[in-house]
C-alpha cells in the first residue's frame, strides 16, 4: 500500500533533480511519504503559489524546497505556507552555490526557512523526520535506531584507527 505524502519536496526545476533525490530517498528510508515537483518560482509563480496555499489541505506537514541561483523558492513557499519549509541550496556551475545559500539563509522577521548545506537534501529530509517524529512515537524511534547507527559507524571507524 502506498503511504500518503507528509513532506512535499520541490525544485526550481529539473537540474535541481540530482541533489533533491536524496531528500526522497532519506525519507523512503524511515517510510515517510513524499511528493516531488518541480514549481518554479520564475518560471511558474502561479502553480507555485497554489502549491503553497494547498500543501496543508493535500496532508503535507512540511516542505522542502531546493534552488540554485537566485534561489526565491524557499522564502516564497514559505511567505505563503504556515507549514515548516527547509531550504536547500543547490550549487549552480558558478559561486558553487553560496548565492543561493545567502539567498535562502536571509529571510526577513516573519517568514523563516529552516536552511541547510549547499547540497544538503539529506540533511533537509533528517531535519523533516526530526519534525514529523515530535508526533510520532514509532518515527521517533526509527530516528533513534539510525542515529545509533551513526554513532556504532563512527566507533568503528575509531577502532579501525586507533593506536595506543
Amino acid at each position: 500500500m502506498a503511504v500518503s505524502a507528509v513532506v512535499g519536496v520541490v525544485m526550481g526545476s529539473s537540474s535541481d533533480a540530482e541533489v533533491m533525490a536524496a531528500a526522497a530517498e532519506v525519507l523512503d528510508g524511515f517510510g515517510v511519504g513524499c511528493e516531488t515537483r518541480v514549481v518554479s518560482a520564475h518560471r511558474t509563480p502561479e502553480a507555485m503559489l497554489d502549491y503553497a496555499r494547498s500543501a496543508r489541505a493535500r496532508g503535507l506537514r512540511v516542505i522542502i524546497a531546493g534552488a540554485g541561483g537566485a534561489a526565491h523558492l524557499p522564502g516564497m513557499l514559505a511567505s505563503m505556507t504556515s507549514l515548516p519549509v527547509i531550504g536547500v541550496p543547490v550549487a549552480l556551475a558558478r559561486l558553487d552555490g553560496l548565492d543561493s545559500l545567502l539567498s535562502i539563509v536571509q529571510m526577513p522577521r516573519g517568514v523563516p526557512v529552516a536552511t541547510v548545506a549547499v547540497n544538503g537534501a539529506a540533511n533537509a529530509a533528517l531535519l523533516a523526520v526530526r519534525i514529523l517524529a515530535i508526533a510520532d512515537e514509532d518515527l521517533a524511534a526509527r530516528l533513534d535506531e539510525h542515529r545509533e547507527a551513526l554513532a556504532r559507524e563512527a566507533r568503528d571507524q575509531d577502532a579501525g584507527l586507533s593506536r595506543s
